[in-house]
């Protein structure tokens, strides 16, 4: 082993001999190295090989090489860089015993040895004489120092021998502590010698100030200058301190130490310190320097301790990220502390774990950036760049992107502490429409996790119809109610709740489709509706199970609500068109209740007439009952379906006093769940409203029948006329006609508005009912088409708001005709009741009637036991007064129905104007006073 190391020396040797020793042909009157700087070099060669020094460019042979090719072709040395190329090709491939191993170092020393050449050129001549000192001093290899040796203390390998020639080199080397320490200590790395540097330089770290400015003089070219710079160095390091640098001098390293003495002196507190209490901070723990200051609600540096402003206003900015990290877990905090509060909910915890899950990569960055922290900041600048350090500002990088999740974090926990559910999410969303990328997957990551819930409910109900909503978080609300309010006021839309990017059309829709399945399973006790939204499901491409659905997947949800509603709505309407017979029902209600089964009205109202004219808390309502029973039995009802007529009932309205039965009689209805969903008691009480307008227009019409058949003539009543006096003749015949004018008057009106209720109301809004149930897709379009069907028959019937003072003309009209109906009565009864008496009195004449009993008498009437004289003096008188009565009645019914007239043009329904068409076709009333400018409009 020491013959191998003495071979080393040897080799060494012989390699400064030849390199200061050969004869430099740019240079040719250059004196020739002396045995001391012999010496000197072969203890500098020795020193670099034992050193730890290492290249500041890594280790790639290929690069190197295609570096000097590059230098040389630059050079305009084509030639001679493609020769180099063949010669490494070359080099490269030996390998094995006997080759080079680290190709890449001899590579770097024939570089350096070529710049050395290069730089020692363009030196000041008179700068330093000698050329190996030359080259290191000038950027080659560095410099070594004269050392002192007459010190004891000089940190070389011995003392030299100043006095040995070149022949005599063996005898400078006799103090070397022996060639096999010298290369022991190559090998080894010379821990002695590495301790020993380190020493002279924190010894000597407060000179680096005055060497810096020797150091430029040196530089600035001055020879005597740099000489004394050179001794200068010499005294202060002993003459045994290598200085390693790129460049000569060692400025920069010098320069950094000076600026690393001023940091210390303006600086109490190490920026390691420092970067271990802004990590504190971030996770919402006070420091030793850095605490939380409730007052300015921020971590703060105290004024006392001393640092630069620059750190300090770093400090400040890294230690927001702990602030925003300390309102993000407070509000996680909180909000976990208070479940299952009805305020969080769901959303509101799903958002709390979302965050959490945030935190725990913050946490895991925290943790890398805690184990950087634990390595020593380095004060060397070469090494700065490469090391494992954490310093304040490689924080304000790491931080970079944590703070903008953090900042978002921290806006949403502000937007979101007083909202939960739909509300939430909605919030949440509108911060999601942003340009930057990594915002924007975040915000999408976040609102997965957050809408989970709220997408879960959407299915539920959509395809079960259950609302799983115990904290009022969603946008459909349940209230209990009764079975036939539940699909009016049982679900509503909570418009708080409904997140933006719902839109209302689809969450009517999804509203829609929930209350269907409620519908069919709590009204219908229907569990079809489970098949259907089983096909629905697998129509849209999506399943029933949980967790199908989720954020950003609004058209997933679209087609699968659109596919839900469409089968379920169908089979909704399948179960009442065909299970429950909804247009058959409704056909009954217009044919019984709207009066358009003639024969069953006329039979029931011939029936219950005389029962109807008493009073009417004297009517038995069971007697009207076994009454309706018979109309149905004698007329076209009873073909109908059994349960229809089962259905139909007699309803006595509360009457007052002095009411007939005519004015309490009715007819109800019963529609039964889930029928009574559309016919509601709002809808049925609208429906009595009409009956009773046309019930009382049937009985006008009835009324006028009445008169018809005592006006009729015949031959008794002609045989009574030619009997008569002329007189009594006259005046009878001018009654009569009275009569009879003033009855076609209001038969007239009363034939074309009982035509035009029938055909042009009635009939019409049937016939546009029918198309629209045909057209319907969902029961609220039935509804909507029945609430149609209604409003029109209401509103064409002069029964609207619209219409009341109409309506009040229309019933005056109707007590008239009814007046009138009385008035012929009495009219008739009275001719009749002369004409018995006038056969009467000429019977008793003829026979000669004595003692006539006295309770007789006062039985036959008051014209009774007078004579005929009497009787026509009688008869004039009570036709004079019957005539009085029927010409004030027509002149009232005249003026009202004038009144009544010359308000249809002005109503807002156009099918009025068919109404007055038909009363007035021949223009008569128009042209009955256009003296007085009474022409009616049309």
């Amino acid at each position: 082993m020491e013959d191998d190391d003495q071979r080393v020396v040897d080799l060494v040797k012989e390699l400064v001999q030849r390199l200061l020793y050969t004869s430099n042909p740019q240079n040719p009157s250059a004196s020739a190295p002396t045995q001391q700087d012999y010496n000197q070099a072969v203890k500098y060669s020795l020193r670099i090989l034992s050193s730890r020094m290492t290249p500041s460019i890594a280790v790639d042979d290929a690069a190197m090489a295609e570096s000097i090719k590059r230098r040389l072709a630059t050079a305009g040395k084509s030639s001679e860089a493609l020769t180099f190329a063949d010669l490494y090709a070359k080099f490269s491939l030996k390998n094995g015993l006997g080759s080079v191993k680290n190709k890449w170092a001899v590579l770097y020393m024939l570089k350096t040895i070529s710049e050395d050449r290069k730089i020692r050129k363009n030196q000041f001549p008179n700068m330093i004489s000698n050329g190996f000192l030359d080259s290191a001093l000038a950027g080659g290899l560095p410099a070594l120092y004269e050392s002192d040796v007459h010190g004891s203390s000089s940190g070389g390998y011995g003392k030299l021998n100043k006095n040995s020639k070149v022949g005599g080199i063996s005898n400078g080397f006799d103090g070397l502590r022996g060639s096999s320490d010298s290369v022991r200590n190559f090998r080894g790395l010379s821990n002695l010698e590495s301790d020993r540097c380190e020493k002279i330089l924190g010894a000597n770290l407060d000179s680096f100030s005055s060497l810096t400015e020797n150091m430029k003089k040196l530089k600035g070219g001055d020879n005597s200058r740099g000489l004394n710079a050179r001794e200068h160095l010499e005294k202060q390091f002993g003459g045994g301190m290598l200085l390693v640098s790129k460049d000569p001098e060692n400025i920069r390293d010098m320069a950094y130490r000076e600026f690393v003495d001023l940091i210390k002196e303006e600086n109490e507190v190490t920026e390691v310190v420092l970067v271990r209490d802004v990590l504190y901070a971030c996770q919402g723990i006070d420091g030793k320097y850095v605490k939380f200051d409730e007052k300015v609600d921020a971590y703060v540096l105290p004024e006392f301790v001393k640092v630069q402003r620059a750190t300090r206003i770093m400090v400040r900015k890294l230690c927001e990220l702990g602030w925003l990290f300390r309102k993000v877990k407070g509000y996680i905090t909180d909000s976990m502390d208070r479940y299952p509060a009805e305020d969080v909910g769901t959303v509101g915890q799903a958002f709390c774990a979302a965050l959490q899950d945030e935190l725990s990569d913050y946490y895991k960055l925290l943790a890398v950036l805690e184990a950087q922290a634990m390595n020593p900041i380095p004060l060397v600048s070469e090494n700065a760049s490469s090391g494992n350090y954490l310093s304040l500002r490689r924080l304000s990088v790491w931080f970079t992107e944590p703070m903008v999740k953090m900042k978002l974090m921290a806006v949403l926990v502000d937007s979101c502490k007083v909202l939960k559910g739909g509300a939430m999410a909605g919030a949440i969303h509108m911060h999601a429409q942003h340009g930057d990328p990594l915002v924007n997957d975040f915000m999408n990551r976040l609102l997965r996790r957050v809408c989970s819930p709220l997408f879960e409910m959407v299915r539920s109900w959509v395809l079960e119809g259950e609302l799983e909503d115990i904290f009022a978080e969603f946008f459909v609300l349940g209230q209990p109610v009764k079975a036939e309010s539940l699909w009016r006021e049982g679900y509503r839309l909570h418009a708080a709740m409904l997140p933006t990017f719902i839109s209302q059309s689809l969450a009517q829709r999804i509203l829609r489709t929930g209350k269907s399945i409620n519908f069919l399973r709590v009204c219908c006790d229907d569990q079809g509706w489970a098949d259907a939204a089983t096909e629905a499901a697998a129509a849209a491409g999506t399943s029933t199970r949980r967790g199908g659905l989720g954020y950003g997947e609004t058209d997933a949800l679209e087609s699968l609500v659109t596919e839900a509603a469409k089968w379920i709505d169908r089979h909704l309407l399948d179960v009442m068109f065909k299970q429950y017979k909804f247009k058959e029902h409704c056909l009954a209600i217009k044919r019984y209740l709207l009066l358009g089964q003639g024969d069953f009205v006329q039979y029931l109202m011939d029936i219950v007439g005389p029962d109807l004219s008493e009073a009417a808390n004297t009517i038995s309502s069971f007697k009207l009952a076994g009454l309706l029973e018979s109309a149905i039995r004698s007329s076209n009802a009873q073909y109908d379906d059994p349960d229809i007529l089962d259905r139909l009932r007699v309803k006595m309205m509360p009457h007052n006093t002095g009411d007939r039965g005519w004015d309490v009689f009715s007819l109800e209805y019963d529609a039964r769940v889930p029928l009574n969903t559309v016919f509601t008691e709002s809808v049925m009480s609208r429906y009595l409203r009409i009956f009773n307008f046309l019930w009382k227009l049937r009985r006008v019409e009835h009324a006028l029948i009445g008169v018809w058949k005592m006006m009729k003539p015949n031959c008794v009543t002609s045989r009574f006329f030619s009997k008569l006096p002329q007189a009594v003749k006259l005046q009878l015949i001018l009654t009569s006609r009275k009569c009879q004018v003033l009855w076609g008057e209001m038969n007239h009106f009363v034939s074309n508005l009982q035509y035009y209720i029938m055909f042009e109301v009635l009939e019409e809004s049937w016939s546009d009912f029918s198309k629209e149930l045909e057209a319907a897709k969902d029961l609220d379009d039935l509804l909507g088409a029945h609430e149609k069907y209604l409003h029109s028959i209401v509103e064409k019937s002069l029964l609207g708001e619209r219409s009341q003072n109409l309506n009040k003309t229309l019933f005056v009209l109707f007590d008239l005709i009814l007046r009138f109906r009385s008035h012929a009565d009495r009219l008739y009864e009275g001719i009749y009741e002369l004409q018995s008496r006038t056969a009467d009195s000429t019977s008793r004449a003829k026979v000669g009637v004595k003692n006539v009993p006295s309770n007789k008498t006062s039985d036959q009437g008051p014209w009774l036991g007078e004579g005929r004289k009497d009787i026509t003096r009688r008869a004039r008188e009570f036709l004079q007064n019957m005539a009085q009565d029927l010409d004030a009645l027509a002149k009232e019914y005249s003026t009202v129905f004038e009144g009544f007239i010359s308000q249809l043009p002005i109503q807002q329904h156009v099918d009025l104007k068919f109404l007055m068409f038909r009363l007035d076709f021949t223009e008569f009333y128009s042209q009955l006073r256009p003296s007085k400018g009474e022409k009616l409009l049309f």
